[in-house]
């Protein structure tokens, strides 16, 4: 499975979503206007990332069940 480049997309996909989430949680704890606008804009990006993952794992899923 390892050597599947749907599963390796799928992989780097779910890990890109943890390190943006990673990124936001750690500005939230800081103080002041700058970091709260970073953090906003991690999360932001978290969404977009999390959804193109979701897609990419429906994908994985669909080629799986067809044979592929």
């Amino acid at each position: 499975m390892l050597q599947d480049p749907l599963f390796i997309l799928v992989a780097l996909a779910c890990i890109t979503v943890a390190v943006i989430l990673i990124m936001g949680i750690s500005s939230f704890g800081k103080e002041g206007v700058e970091n709260a606008k970073r953090s906003n804009k991690f999360m932001r990006w978290r969404l977009i990332a999390q959804f193109i993952a979701v897609l990419v794992i429906l994908l994985f899923v669909y080629v799986r069940r067809q044979g592929g």
